[in-house]
């Protein structure tokens, strides 16, 4: 088989090459005669060439729990003395994520290289944030990795507990709506035709709302096609737009200005911006190399912006606290006070770590009462939507009855 290998002396001297070999183990024995140990072994696909750009197509996603599990894992391992780069390789060994373990497979041969960890990461922006690629860097150049990757894994864990509580609080009202658009759908297509049919027999006078449904229900049946388009387009548009900073603004004065989501928006972003501030100034990151991550970490534009605005007066000597009391209408009146308590003390980082823990509980209870919040009103959305079909289709009826008599 044709392979490419990659080998080291044990002088630390890299050797890399392509040869034609029966098996792993033989290449690792005609280097050992060299005085080399065989470091990385990669078949050369034979007769596969037509499939090596489709191989490397993955749509499988990395969660946040995949990276957390990584992380951790990565740090016991480490402490228990295991090279770094021994230890991705294991770890590629482990995960089932085929995207994960391609990754892994090229940060090993990356390191193996002379590459650091964090150069490697860099690679992969839309896996590894720049928060963690920076964590990493200050771990391995302070000597501390083992700690930063233990920072980092509770840093994941919290984010990973904070989505699932959210998200496992919108699934409820996510089913009924769409459930509710479905049957709506449903009886579009087959039930409203039937009923309207009497109508046009009758050829009775249709109020304004029963040819709303009626026109709804046509269309839906012959130009389903143009309306799947349509909405397909609407989506890509509007995907476009979020993207711009106009779209990121629009959605961040909305989500913050509607009473139903501003308090989780305000309380999410709270206990991100206390967690992270806190997990980067113990990794050593300094302060305005910390907020300027945080302000291409947090994903709301208002708290973007205001991170920015404090890394720049920050390094002009004005204190973050003086900046966030500024900012009370994204930052609850808590927040600045509190950072201003970590700096006239000296404990930033330990003050900020239970402000964390305040609002990520805030957000537990958020979380916990949010289907009642929300049950009153599916339930007024879903009555008014009956409500107005069934007098739709009632009245003409009652209209066509009353003629008769």
């Amino acid at each position: 088989m044709k392979a490419f290998y990659t080998a080291k002396d044990y002088s630390g001297n890299l050797k890399s090459g392509e040869v034609n070999v029966k098996d792993e183990r033989e290449l690792a024995n005609q280097l050992k005669t060299e005085g080399f140990s065989l470091t990385s072994f990669k078949e050369v696909g034979a007769g596969k060439k037509g499939l090596s750009f489709l191989s490397k197509i993955n749509f499988s996603t990395i969660s946040v729990k995949e990276k957390m599990i990584f992380t951790q894992n990565l740090s016991v391992m480490i402490s228990s003395g295991l090279p770094l780069s021994k230890a991705i390789g294991n770890l590629a060994d482990q995960t089932r994520n085929k995207r994960l373990i391609r990754i892994l497979r090229e940060t090993q041969e990356d390191i193996q290289k002379g590459n650091t960890f964090a150069d490697s990461l860099t690679k992969y922006p839309s896996v590894f944030n720049e928060l963690f690629v920076n964590m990493i860097r200050v771990g391995e150049t302070s000597g501390n990795l083992e700690e930063v990757l233990n920072i980092l894994a509770e840093q994941l864990e919290k984010e990973h507990e904070l989505i699932s509580k959210v998200r496992g609080a919108l699934i409820y009202p996510a089913v009924i709506l769409v459930a509710m658009v479905g049957i709506g759908i449903i009886m579009m297509i087959y039930v409203v035709p039937q009923i309207t049919s009497v109508f046009s027999q009758l050829n009775a006078t249709l109020p304004a709302t029963t040819q709303f449904i009626i026109a709804l229900s046509n269309a839906l049946r012959s130009k389903y096609i143009l309306i799947i388009i349509a909405f397909a387009a609407f989506l890509i548009i509007l995907k476009v737009f979020l993207s711009t900073n106009i779209g990121k603004q629009t959605l961040g004065f909305l989500v913050l200005k509607t009473p139903a989501i501003k308090n989780i928006v305000v309380k999410i972003n709270c206990a991100r911006f206390a967690r992270i501030y806190s997990s980067l100034l113990k990794s050593g990151v300094p302060v305005v190399e910390t907020l300027n991550i945080l302000s291409r970490t947090l994903t709301n534009f208002y708290y973007k912006n205001a991170m920015k605005e404090a890394a720049e007066n920050v390094q002009k000597g004005i204190n973050l606290s003086k900046v966030l009391y500024k900012k009370t209408k994204i930052f609850p009146i808590l927040v600045p006070q509190m950072v201003e308590v970590g700096e006239e003390t000296g404990k930033t980082e330990a003050v900020l770590l239970k402000l964390a823990q305040f609002y990520e509980e805030e957000v537990n209870q958020i979380t916990k009462n949010l289907s009642s919040i929300i049950e009153p009103m599916l339930m007024l959305i879903i009555g008014s939507a009956v409500g107005f079909f069934a007098v739709s289709i009632l009245q003409p009826m009652y209209s066509v009855l009353e003629s008769i008599k």
